[in-house]
C-alpha cells in the first residue's frame, strides 16, 4: 500500500510510520513541527521525524502545512494514496481559547482539505480520521458519578463499561478544541455518508507513549511521569485529583487503524481508549507511578476546574470489538506507565 499520515513526526504519526515502513509498505509523512509553534522548543517533533527519515527505506518526509491546499493538491496529484491517516492536529483543550482561528483553521479547515483531495483523487481508498472524546463536551459529567476515596466513577448501570458512541454531543461546553474536533469528525462521517466513502472517526481518549512530546498543555500522563521524575511542580486543576482518564498505549492505537483498514466501513465512528480497566485517577496514577521511580509527585491542588473538562471518563468499546473481534488491549495501565519511565530513564543517561 501507499499510506500517508499526517503528523508523522508526532505520538500517533511516528509509531503509524514506523508500523507501515517496516511491514514493506511506502508511507509518506506530512510534518512541520507545528507542535513546537504551539507549545514551544520542548514540544518540538523534529528529533522524530529526523529518527524516522534515517532510519526507515520506505518512509519519505514532507514539510507541508496540512492548511495549505496548494501544496496538499500537488502531494495528492503525485501519489495516489490508498490510506490516508489523519492525525495531525492542534491537540489542546487549553491552548485553542488562545488561538482559535488557528485552531479552527488546523482541525476542520485542513481537515476538509484533505477530505476533497481523498475524494478527487482517491476515493477508493481509506481515510482514518483521529478525533477526539472532546466531541461528547461535558456532557459525561452530568452523569451519575459517586466519588470515592481516590477517583470519581460512573455508578449508571448503562456506562458501568463507559462512555460509548450514542453520548450526545449537543447542549455541552466542548472547549473550542473540541468544537473545531467536532466539525472535521462529522465531516469526514459527511464524506463518507454523502459520497459514499470509506472514512472512519476514532475518537481518542487518552493515547499515549514514550514519544509524547509532552509539555504542561498536552500530553497528561507523560507530562505527569516527566514532573515526577524531575521533581517539578505539578499543578491539579479541580476535582482534588480524582478526575479519571483511560490510557491506551499508541501500539494499540495504530492495532485498531490496521484492522479497520483490512475491513474498511463507510462513515464509520468509533470510541478508543483503554477502558475501565485502563482508567485511573491523578491520584492513582501518582501512586503508581511512585511503584516504578520512587518519587512522590510535587502537586498543587488548584480549585479553578477547567472548562468543558472532563471529571470522569472512560471509554466504552464495545462497538469496535464487535465489529474487530481480533482487537485487544495489549498493554494494560501498569505497562504503559512502565514503557513511559523506562523511556525518560533510558534518555536521562
Amino acid at each position: 500500500m501507499k499510506i500517508l499520515v499526517t503528523g508523522s513526526g508526532g505520538l500517533i504519526g511516528s509509531y503509524v510510520v514506523e508500523h507501515y515502513s517496516n511491514a514493506g509498505h511506502e508511507v509518506i509523512g506530512i510534518d512541520n513541527n507545528m507542535r513546537e509553534v504551539f507549545f514551544g522548543p520542548e514540544a518540538s517533533t523534529k528529533p522524530v521525524s529526523m529518527r524516522l527519515s534515517e532510519n526507515l527505506k520506505n518512509f519519505t518526509h514532507n514539510n507541508i502545512d496540512i492548511r495549505d491546499e496548494q501544496s496538499i493538491n500537488a502531494l495528492f496529484l503525485v501519489h495516489k494514496f490508498d490510506v490516508i491517516i489523519h492525525c495531525a492536529a492542534q491537540p489542546s483543550h487549553d491552548k485553542a481559547s488562545h488561538i482559535p482561528i488557528i485552531d479552527f483553521d488546523t482541525n476542520a479547515r485542513a481537515t476538509m482539505i484533505l477530505l476533497e483531495a481523498f475524494r478527487n483523487y482517491c476515493p477508493s481508498g481509506i481515510f482514518i480520521f483521529l478525533s477526539t472524546n472532546k466531541v461528547y463536551g461535558d456532557t459525561p459529567n452530568y452523569l451519575s458519578i459517586s466519588e470515592n476515596p481516590t477517583r470519581f466513577e460512573f455508578t449508571d448501570d448503562h456506562y458501568k463499561k463507559g462512555i460509548d458512541e450514542n453520548m450526545r454531543i449537543d447542549s455541552s461546553m466542548h472547549s473550542l478544541f473540541g468544537v473545531s474536533k467536532l466539525s472535521a469528525d462529522l465531516m469526514v462521517q459527511e464524506y463518507g455518508k454523502y459520497f459514499n466513502l470509506n472514512t472512519v472517526c476514532f475518537r481518542g481518549g487518552c493515547l499515549t507513549g514514550p514519544r509524547h512530546s509532552s509539555v504542561k498543555l498536552h500530553g497528561f500522563l507523560s507530562f505527569l511521569i516527566k514532573s515526577n521524575m524531575s521533581q517539578l511542580p505539578y499543578t491539579v486543576f479541580g476535582y482534588k485529583g480524582k478526575q479519571v482518564r483511560d490510557q491506551i498505549h499508541a501500539i494499540d492505537v495504530v492495532r485498531a487503524f490496521d484492522l479497520f483498514i483490512k475491513n474498511p466501513k463507510k462513515a464509520a465512528v468509533y470510541n478508543l481508549g483503554g477502558g475501565f480497566s485502563n482508567s485511573a485517577s491523578i491520584l492513582e496514577l501518582d501512586n503508581l507511578i511512585y511503584k516504578f521511580t520512587g518519587k512522590k509527585t510535587n502537586f498543587t491542588f488548584s480549585n479553578e476546574v477547567r472548562l468543558g473538562d472532563h471529571k470522569c471518563y472512560y471509554t466504552d468499546m464495545s462497538k469496535f470489538e464487535n465489529d474487530y473481534p481480533d482487537f485487544f488491549l495489549s498493554f494494560n495501565i501498569e505497562q504503559i506507565v512502565l514503557d513511559i519511565v523506562t523511556d525518560f530513564e533510558n534518555k536521562l543517561k
